[in-house]
Formats: C-alpha cells, structure tokens, sequence
C-alpha cells in the first residue's frame, strides 16, 4: 500500500480581472494630491532610543490639496490613499460648495478573502478561465459554493472543483461586484450640488502612526573649550501610505491631546484552498494545498507588514526590534524655528517625501564654535559615606546667539566626540553618549557625559570626638529652635589632570533639613546648595560641612 505525502504549493496570483462597479452612478473619485503638508506631533511618552514603526504613538496633521469634478446630483466622493491611521472625526473638507453631508472612512482594503466575501455576497457568480500550456484558453460561468475559510470550492457546468487544482493556470474575474473595496485606504465623503462645477478641495486629516525625534552629534575641540554640534530630525512613518513631495513641519512640546480607539484597517486574510484527488479512489494521489493567495500584483512582503499600498514602500526604518534598521538621510538647509503658542514650530525648507514604512532624517542645525565650560560635577548626601568614584563631566553652555546657539533645541540623544593624538595618529572617538531636554532660548545648555579616574571624589563621615573644631556657619544662616546637629561630613576631590580643573557638588537634603556650617561658602542651584571649587594641577582639595535636621 502506497503511503500519500502531502504536497504543499503557495498560490502566488488570484487574478480579479474585471473591476467592481461604482455602488452608484453618483460615486466618483478625487484626484491624487496635487500637493500634500505634513506636520508630525512626537510622542510625548516615548523613551530615548530607536523607532519601532509598528508601534508609534505619535500622530499627524495632514492636509492635501485635491481636484474634483462634480455634476449636479448626490455625489458620494472618495479619497483614496488616506493614512491608514486617519481619525475620521477629525477631517475637515473644504472648498464643495455645499460642504459635507456624512463622510466615513472605508475600512475594508482589497484582499483575496474580500473578493471571495464580496462574490458569495452577490449569489458568488464568477467567470473561471483556463489557459493550457500550448496558450488555449477556456472560459466557464460558475458559482463560489464556499469561501476562503474552508477552500475555495466553485461549481461550473462540467462539476464541483476546487480552486486551482486543475493544473492549469487560472484565472477567476467578477462580471459586476459592488464590492466596495479598494486597495487603498480611502476616506469617502457625502455631498451634493445644483450645477456643474470643477472644484480644489483641501482634505485636513489627524492620523495616527507617526513620530519624529531629534538627534545631536557633538564635535569637541583639542582644547576642550569649544564645540561644534550638528542636528538632526528623524521623522518616522508607520503609515502604508507615503507622501511625496510634501512640505514638512514638526512641532516640539507636550500637547495634551485625548482621544479614544479608532477602527482598524481591515486588511483582509490569505484564503486557504484545498484540492481533492480526482478519478479513482482506489489510486489516491498526493493531495495538493493551497496555503495562501494574493490579488495579482500584491506584495506579500508588504502584507506582512499589515500594509498594502499602492505606492512601494522602500524597506527601510530606523527601530531597534525591527529587522531594517537603516534610515534615509537627507542632507537640507536647516530647519526654521516659529512659535506655535507655547509650542515649538520647526519648517524643513526643502519639501520632502515622508515615505510609507520608512524613517529619515532632515537637517536641524548647524552651529560652529560654540565655546563650553567643562564641569566635573557630582551629588552627595548627608552623612553618607561613600569611597573613591568618578566625578561626572558636564560641557557647559548658553543656548544664545552670543555663544552661536539661540533657537529652541528639542529634547533627543546626543553623541559627543573627541580627538585623541595629534598629527596623523590623531583619531576622532565617542567620548559619550546623553540626551537633552527640551532648551528654550537663553537657557544653560548641558552635556553630561560620565568621568573618568583622573577626578574623583570621597566622603567620609567625622566622628564625634574629633578635636578639630566645626566649620564655620553660614552667612545669614539662623538656626531654629529644635534643631538636631547631624555629624560632620569631609568630602575630598583629586585631580590627577596636568591642569586645573572646576568641580561642582551638590547636597541633597530631605524637607526638614537645613545646611548650617561649611568651610566654604555655598551657593544655590535649582533650590539646592552647590559648593564650587577649583582644583589645582595634579593635587586635591577638600572641605567640610554640616546639616541640621528639625523634627
């Protein structure tokens, strides 16, 4: 006895061969965009880091500028090639004459399962061709007897078969189907007008699905004293539908924006047909399935993704869990900074394509020369002893026209850069990486990079029966009544650099303690005392200071 070994075949074209009718004599399409502005809105929660293009969570407003031709009647008009993740309560259509009755968003997409859905949905008459390998090609009326979750199973005159398990190549196209489907995503609209009237309507939009980030390379000086940084935007699009030449904005801030689920794209599914043996049972051959299908011309790379669009969509993103992990790099003028309220404007000036499934980057910024003070800064705590540890490096700015800067810098990641050696052993390395937040003009600029073994830093907690006398009080400092002296803390800070260097430390203090005596005198910073001290070349300094706690 013969044992039967499946054979497994991927159905690679379901050909629809005859477009679906207008589901009235009044439907009719808008032009493509004749011109398209994108303005993306970032996540305000999103950490630091790559982009995930299947989970953005930022959003966009989208304005495009399209044809029309209208007659006098009903019209109910499509938008094809909307953002999948259009919020249709948020469009705005203007220049009909008579404005906008209803619109909606026409979530169903073409897809194999669709078009059989559609079929059995207009009692499943389909028209069935054959072609044979010598070009001879047969045509047969038939029924769909069931859909694509159980196989595709059409009846014709010569029997009951299931989709292409003829052998030959086949074809199946819809004499009429008012189907509904598109293969894109597609915003429709209900109007009506008294005459004839050729009109440019503006279609304005928020979708969902996008994000951008700002990205800063820092060049620093030999001399440490300047450096010359470089922005970067990276807008994001998770979208399957692309927007070419379009002019582009992004808005830097926190907006409070609130709103609720929208329904999916239905993308549709791969129907599934299965083929049966045919002629004696008595002699089974190998049964043959049919796992997936596609419409002809799908990508079903593209399917994967949860998209298809009418565009391609070059496979590239910037994500850290996704597999692509280029970016397209666009090489503009900087871009230009304008208030929008308390929000932050920025126009790229040269138009550009934010394309489907794609992130890129434009230019920020170009600032030379900036000059940066370099700060060995750290934090310390009250009677917290603590050993050795590296001081922090913070480069030290003004973010105004004086020190080459003075526009609203977003938040993003920075990469700083250093020279080491000279001449030609000289070689340019990352000496660290950070982020910055949001800066407005005029405001301290800082990079914090982390130290090194050559500055460090120790605490040490006195004790009690120490001789030595405490430090001194503070200038215009009144201990109140009830106060509890804590213990003496000593901090040393070494420098083991050929030059001097400055050095910053702050002290943390809870809501009921107060800094009463130190050696030197403090200053404030951000409502905390902040004691700073230069250290000479090769040698180190040290200082002490006390608190008092209130019960």
């Amino acid at each position: 006895m013969r044992i039967a070994h499946p054979r497994r075949i991927v159905l690679a074209a379901f050909a629809v061969l005859a477009a679906p009718v207008a589901a009235h004599a009044q439907d009719l399409t808008a032009s493509a965009p004749v011109d398209v502005s994108v303005t993306v809105y970032r996540d305000p929660y999103r950490d630091q880091g790559g982009f995930d293009l299947d989970n953005l969570n930022g959003f966009a407003l989208i304005t495009e500028t399209r044809r029309v031709v209208l007659t006098p009647g009903q019209h109910r008009l499509r938008f094809e090639g909307v953002a999948d993740g259009i919020e249709p309560a948020s469009a705005i259509v203007t220049g009909l004459p008579s404005g906008v009755i209803e619109k909606n968003r026409d979530a169903a997409l073409l897809s194999p399962a669709a078009l059989i859905d559609a079929a059995e949905a207009q009692q499943g008459r389909v028209l069935l061709s054959r072609t044979t390998p010598n070009g001879v090609t047969t045509r047969r009326e038939g029924t769909i007897r069931s859909g694509a979750d159980g196989g595709v199973v059409i009846e014709t005159p010569d029997g009951i078969e299931a989709l292409r398990c003829s052998g030959l190549q086949e074809a199946v196209s819809f004499e009429a189907s008012r189907t509904g489907l598109s293969a894109k995503p597609t915003l429709s609209v209900l109007t009506r007008v008294n005459q004839r009237v050729e009109a440019t309507v503006q279609l304005s939009y928020l979708a969902r699905g996008f994000d951008w980030a700002a990205d800063y390379v820092v060049n620093l000086s030999p001399d440490g004293k300047q450096l010359d940084v470089g922005g970067w935007i990276t807008l994001a699009n998770g979208n399957g539908t692309g927007f070419p030449n379009a002019r582009v904005q992004i808005v830097a801030g926190r907006l409070n924006r609130d709103s609720g689920e929208i329904e999916p794209i239905d993308f549709g599914r791969p129907i599934l047909a299965r083929c049966w043996p045919r002629g004696s049972t008595s002699d089974t051959p190998d049964p043959v399935y049919i796992e997936q299908a596609y419409p002809l011309g799908f990508d079903p790379d593209q399917f994967s993704r949860g998209i298809y669009a009418a565009m391609p969509a070059p496979r590239v993103a910037m994500a850290e869990s996704a597999m692509d992990k280029d970016i397209v790099v666009t090489g503009s003028r900087r871009a230009e900074q304008e208030d929008l309220g308390d929000l932050k404007l920025y126009r790229v000036p040269d138009r550009s394509t934010v394309a489907s499934r794609q992130a890129k980057q434009v230019r920020l910024l170009d600032s030379l020369a900036v000059p940066v003070a370099r700060i060995y800064d750290f934090d310390l705590f009250p009677n917290n002893t603590m050993d050795f540890a590296p001081m922090e490096v913070i480069l030290r700015t003004q973010n105004d026209t004086a020190n080459n800067l003075g526009i609203p810098l977003p938040s993003g990641r920075v990469s700083v850069f250093e020279t080491a050696g000279s001449g030609a052993t000289s070689r340019r390395l990352l000496a660290g990486e950070t982020s910055l937040r949001d800066l407005a003009v005029n405001e301290e600029t800082e990079f914090l990079l982390s130290g090194g073994a050559a500055v460090q830093i120790r605490q040490t907690t006195e004790s009690r029966q120490r001789p030595d006398p405490p430090p001194p009080g503070i200038k215009g400092q009144t201990i109140r009544t009830g106060a509890r002296f804590k213990m003496i803390d000593l901090v040393e800070i070494t420098n083991a650099h050929p030059f001097p260097i400055q050095a910053e430390v702050s002290v943390y203090l809870s809501d009921n303690e107060e800094l009463a005596r130190a050696d030197r005198d403090p200053e404030r910073k951000n409502g905390r005392p902040i004691f700073r001290v230069t250290v000479p070349a090769n040698e180190s300094i040290e200082f002490r200071y006390q608190t008092v706690e209130y019960n």
